[in-house]
């Protein structure tokens, strides 16, 4: 079974994946933000700027839900990491569907990367070390974050952009 997994992959590959030099540029600029849901606002920022060290940059109500924040985290490099909270709605606990949010993998400098890890394991947030780079972990509501110590475009060492 693995190995029709990997024909497949190989198939794919072979046919979509243009080599660096051929290949067009992006239509995109970049990642303007990603935007999860939160349950507390409060907690989500205490989580995400006290203890990632995210700094918290806007707080304005959103504009398709009246009474409902919508609020950013700078991430660096020009991006942001936003959130929405629909107070009064019973959107349940954070699920991994089809077409969902399986992780957000944010980048951060070697040190600064150490420097959170005992943050956290300080706060007591359960975490999995990955490959001595990658730690992966639960915000306040369950969404999967993933802190990865390689630089952009780079993913355990290798080429990816």
């Amino acid at each position: 079974m693995t190995t029709d997994f990997a024909t497949q992959r190989d198939r794919i590959r072979d046919q979509h994946l243009k080599p660096a030099s051929s290949r067009p540029a992006s239509s995109a600029r970049g990642l303007h933000h990603t935007a999860l849901v939160s349950s507390d606002v409060e907690t989500t920022i205490r989580f995400y700027q006290d203890l990632l060290e995210f700094p918290l940059t806007e707080l304005i109500e959103n504009r398709d839900y009246p009474g409902s924040s919508h609020f950013f985290f700078d991430i660096g490099n020009g991006n942001l990491l936003a959130f929405f909270d629909f107070p009064g709605l019973d959107v349940g606990p954070y699920q991994e569907v089809l077409g969902g949010l399986h992780h957000v993998a944010i980048s951060v400098e070697t040190s600064r990367w150490e420097q959170l890890r005992e943050k956290m394991t300080e706060a007591g947030v359960e975490f999995v070390e990955h490959s001595e780079v990658s730690l992966y972990f639960r915000d306040p509501d369950g969404a999967r974050i993933e802190l990865i110590a390689d630089p952009l475009g780079e993913m355990y060492g290798e080429k990816v952009l």
